[in-house]
């Protein structure tokens, strides 16, 4: 028997659907303002920013680290104020200061990679000379087969040559049969 729960009184169905709420065309063009000055507000400070980074280069190394303290910290940071002398300054290069054609230093995962495959290789050439072990005993096993099929082939023959001398005496001995009854 199935029972239903009682619901509570002036509730007709489920949450969904009630207090529908429209943005009404006011907000909206008044949102879309707000973002088109926020934009034009960015691009005004990254202006303000590249002429900031002109001036940064010319001044000394104790006022950089002055604006690094301004910069807009995360979390907690901006509550706490603790100086961690482990800790070292993210410093943005700029595309000429990369040095695209120096020794790379390859990762451990790239070391090991490249090892890998070099092994694999050195495993190959001499699993098709035949010196690892596992090449040995597929050479052995495959001399093993090559063996049995040559005494499977061999006495085959035998067989067969047994039967045609078998018929042949048969036929032979059945001539002398029919030569003795005429």
């Amino acid at each position: 028997m199935h029972r239903t729960i009682p619901r509570e009184p002036g509730r007709k169905g489920g949450h969904k659907g009630r207090m529908r709420t429209y943005t009404s065309p006011e907000e909206i063009d008044a949102q879309m303002k707000a973002e088109k000055e926020r934009k034009k507000e960015e691009e005004e400070g990254a202006a303000l920013n590249d002429s900031q980074v002109e001036e940064k280069a010319a001044k000394s190394d104790s006022e950089d680290s002055e604006e690094d303290s301004s910069q807009k910290r995360k979390g907690v940071e901006g509550l706490i104020d603790i100086e961690n002398p482990n800790r070292v300054a993210q410093k943005t290069k700029k595309v000429t200061e990369l040095e695209l054609e120096g020794p790379r230093q390859l990762s451990r995962r790239e070391r090991e990679e490249i090892e890998k495959q070099k092994a694999k290789e050195r495993y190959m050439k001499m699993h098709l000379a035949g010196k690892t072990d596992q090449a040995k005993a597929d050479l052995a096993r495959l001399a093993i087969i090559k063996k049995q099929r040559e005494d499977a082939a061999r006495k085959k023959e035998e067989e067969r040559k047994a039967k045609e001398a078998a018929a042949a005496a048969a036929a032979a001995a059945k001539g002398l049969h029919t030569l003795c009854l005429k």
